[in-house]
Parts: C-alpha cells; sequence; structure tokens
C-alpha cells in the first residue's frame, strides 16, 4: 500500500484544451493509491498522518498515457538481420523460444519502467513478439514491482506475408482464422488488440507499397466482433484512406498512423456503431517517420523504397491529422516506442511534434496525452486527470510543460497509483538524442 501523502502549494496544470493552470493547490493522495482532495492550499487540510510534500514553485500534470507502444526493443537502430524478409521466420522463431521469451520479458520489463520514470504512468502496448507484456501486466498488478498500468496486446494480427509478419504477428487467411487468432489472444488475457489492415512502411516492397489494403473487412470484423464480447478495445494499423474505412466499417476502435480521410470515413470516425463506445478515434505517430526523412541514409539504413514510403506516409498522416481536428475526431498520443530511433523516454517529443507538423496548441498536445487517451483507452474514469476519486497518476515538474515539453524530460517526481517514485531517471543515448535534437 503507498503511503498517504499531499503535494502542497503545487501548481497543478490540468491537461484539458484550454490550458488550465491552477497555482496554490494541494492535492491529497490516500493509502489506497486514490486522490481524496483538490483544492486551494487555503482550503484543503490533509488528514492526520499524511506526509507533506512541499510543492512550493512546482507543477504537477496528470501521468502521461502512451496509446502506441512497443516493447521489444530499445529505440536504438535494429540489427539488420532483424528486418530482413528472408531471416525473418528464423528469428520469428528464436524469438518466441525460451530464450527468446526470457530476453523480450527481459526487455519489457526494463523498458515500461523506463517509459514510467520519463513520466508515462499508462501503457498500450500494439505488437508483442509473444506475450511477454501481458506477462509484465500481470506481475505489476499483483505487486510484484511498481510498475505503470500496461494494457498487453501480444503480437498483432495479420495476413501472412502482412505487415509485422512474422516477427511481431500471428497470421491467418480468412475471417475464421482470424477471429480464432483473437480468440487465442482474448484466453491469454490481453487487454488490447492490434490487427494490420494495411502494409507499413518498413516492410515495404515497393514505392507507394506503404497503405495498401491487407487484412479483408470479413476478418477485422470478426476480429473486432470477439475483441468486444470481451471487453476489448481493437488498433488497427491503417496507413491509407481505403484501409481506414475497411478497418472503421470492421469496428476499430482506434486507427494507428492515419491518412487522409473522405466524407464517409469522417462520419466513421464520428459514429461508429460497430466500435465499442460508439466512436473510433486517431492516434497518430509522427516521430518515427522523420528520422527517415531528415537523416541521411548511410546513418539510418533506409532502402529508397522504405526512404519513399516514409515521405508518403508523413504527408498521409499529417493530412489525417489536419482532417481530425477539422472535424472534431479524437487525436491520442502515441509513441511507437522500441522503433528506431524512438526511444522509451522520448514521449515528450511526440507531444512537440504535434504542435510543430500537427497544427496542436501546446496545451492541445498534452491534453491528448492525458484525458484524451484516457477517454479512447476506456480509462477516464480512473486516470487522465487529477480529481478527487481518480487514481493519484501524476507527473511533478519544475516548469510548466505547457511551455516547453522539454520540462518533462527530468520529471522531479512520478507517483503511479499513488506510489512515488523521487527523482526519477532514465538511461539515455546521447548520439540519437543529438541526431534527434537537429530536426
Amino acid at each position: 500500500m503507498p503511503e498517504p501523502f499531499a503535494l502542497s502549494d503545487v501548481t497543478i496544470v490540468a491537461g484539458d484544451p484550454a490550458g488550465t493552470v491552477l497555482p496554490g493547490r494541494t492535492v491529497v493522495v490516500g493509502a489506497n493509491g486514490k486522490i481524496l482532495q483538490v483544492g486551494p492550499s487555503a482550503d484543503t487540510v490533509a488528514p492526520v498522518g499524511c506526509k507533506i510534500l512541499d510543492s512550493t514553485g512546482r507543477f504537477v500534470v496528470p501521468g502521461l498515457i502512451n496509446a502506441h507502444a512497443h516493447l521489444f526493443s530499445n529505440g536504438l537502430p535494429l540489427p539488420k538481420i532483424l528486418l530482413k524478409e528472408s531471416t525473418a521466420g528464423i528469428v520469428a522463431k528464436l524469438g518466441r523460444g525460451p530464450l527468446g521469451r526470457r530476453l523480450f520479458k527481459k526487455r519489457t520489463k526494463a523498458n515500461v519502467l523506463t517509459q514510467l520514470h520519463s513520466g508515462v504512468t499508462t501503457i498500450r502496448s500494439v505488437g508483442d513478439v509473444a506475450y511477454e507484456v501481458v506477462e509484465v501486466a500481470d506481475e505489476i498488478e499483483r505487486g510484484e514491482y511498481l510498475g505503470p498500468r500496461v494494457l498487453g496486446s501480444g503480437p498483432l494480427l495479420a495476413i501472412t506475408g502482412g505487415h509485422g509478419a512474422p516477427q511481431i504477428a500471428l497470421t491467418s487467411d480468412s475471417p475464421w482464422e482470424a477471429r480464432r487468432n483473437a480468440r487465442t489472444h482474448v484466453q491469454r488475457g490481453v487487454k488490447a488488440i492490434k490487427i494490420s489492415a494495411t502494409a507499413g512502411v518498413t516492410d515495404a516492397r515497393a514505392i507507394g507499397y506503404a497503405g495498401r489494403p491487407e487484412m479483408t473487412e470479413e476478418e477485422m470484423s470478426g476480429i473486432c466482433e470477439e475483441a468486444h464480447n470481451a471487453g476489448i478495445r481493437v488498433a488497427a494499423h491503417a496507413q491509407s484512406t481505403a484501409g481506414i474505412r475497411a478497418a472503421l466499417r470492421a469496428g476499430a476502435d482506434t486507427i494507428e498512423h492515419g491518412a487522409a480521410m473522405d466524407p464517409e470515413v469522417i462520419d466513421l470516425f464520428l459514429d461508429n456503431p460497430r466500435s465499442l463506445s460508439g466512436s473510433s478515434a486517431l492516434i497518430p505517430t509522427i516521430l518515427v517517420c522523420l528520422p527517415l526523412l531528415k537523416f541521411d541514409q548511410s546513418i539510418t539504413g533506409a532502402s529508397d523504397v522504405v526512404r519513399a514510403n516514409a515521405a508518403m506516409i508523413l504527408e498521409e498522416m499529417v493530412r489525417g491529422i489536419e482532417d481530425a481536428r477539422r472535424h472534431g475526431i479524437a487525436v491520442g498520443m502515441g509513441t511507437d516506442s522500441a522503433l528506431t530511433y524512438v526511444t522509451h523516454y522520448d514521449a515528450w517529443r511526440e507531444m512537440d511534434l504535434l504542435v510543430r507538423y500537427g497544427g496542436f496548441t501546446p496545451a492541445q498536445a498534452l491534453n491528448a496525452a492525458t484525458r484524451t487517451n484516457a477517454r479512447i483507452l476506456g480509462l477516464d474514469d480512473i486516470t487522465g486527470s487529477i480529481e478527487t476519486g481518480k487514481d493519484a497518476d501524476m507527473v511533478v515538474l519544475d516548469a510548466n510543460p505547457i511551455d516547453g515539453f522539454r520540462a518533462l524530460t527530468n520529471p522531479r517526481m512520478v507517483i503511479a497509483r499513488g506510489h512515488i517514485i523521487d527523482e526519477p531517471s532514465v538511461t539515455r543515448y546521447a548520439e540519437l538524442d543529438e541526431r534527434l535534437d537537429s530536426i
């Protein structure tokens, strides 16, 4: 059980789209890890036995929520053998063997803790080697060690030879096979499911290949039905208008990455009766594309095909964000962590790019990573804001992140369900960070 405490005289950055800032507040957290009181310090009295933490001059924001994470790697460039189509099957088999399972579980644990220490208190994984993320999530929930709230997905669901296959995917080639794989996921205890509606950038076979529809609407419908019957939301990797349309018709709850929208797609986002909540949301991932375009190919190792597809997909993604903003579609924040140049401590960079490329205000970007993500993932009754009755998921900073997201690079304190991490720290990659800073 966490120790009851109160943050006194802190400035609350509410995480709403307007950028509300509330100075001179006290936040009282109980032994159950929930927020008991929030109010002006002059009017808020902490219970007897509550530890008082003087937070004068500091800012507190809701814990960040990463709605699009992978946890199998650290963000450094992957060895070329892992990316070769000719060795993909061997790599997948080794990764799911006894030694591979131990390795990826160890990596997963290290990476979720890195995200936590950087201020991310909730993670949704969207494509794992096997079920190592589910296992780590269960260990955290049992209290074996302190970690973030984790919604583990297991391998993404794809067609034979499709995006992510076979390294981080279970494959199928008919609606019933797809439904069977979804049932397997549910039985293994996943809290999220990811499907590959279209081809992607890193495994594109030709220029213009990324975004090509892969899984049929019927296949995706079976997956969505099985997931929704278990109360699980479905994320769809979709990088073309046609792919998004089919995924939304099938009932996908979130579209990952995105593309330009036509009227039917816009209507389906706003009113999607086959989704779990009646509407769907967009989770763009800008950072994962930029290095492939901004850095020399001798550095990234990207082929001409991959680079050309990255340029196409980034343009489509930005258009999708613009369409979503213009029509009131919910837009969340996801980093695509573990992919090359996307570390587990850089959620702030994706928020910054929502401002620089997506047209968001800083307040709206923070909102996407907190309150909006909580609503998108169906967690808004327990996290995403600093309110009485919700879990105490918070980040204490020395500066207001709305004035600059680099304030999140060195949190003073991270609080996860009432448990305090004082002066959190992460292992950084100086050369990688220097390159990203140059963008």
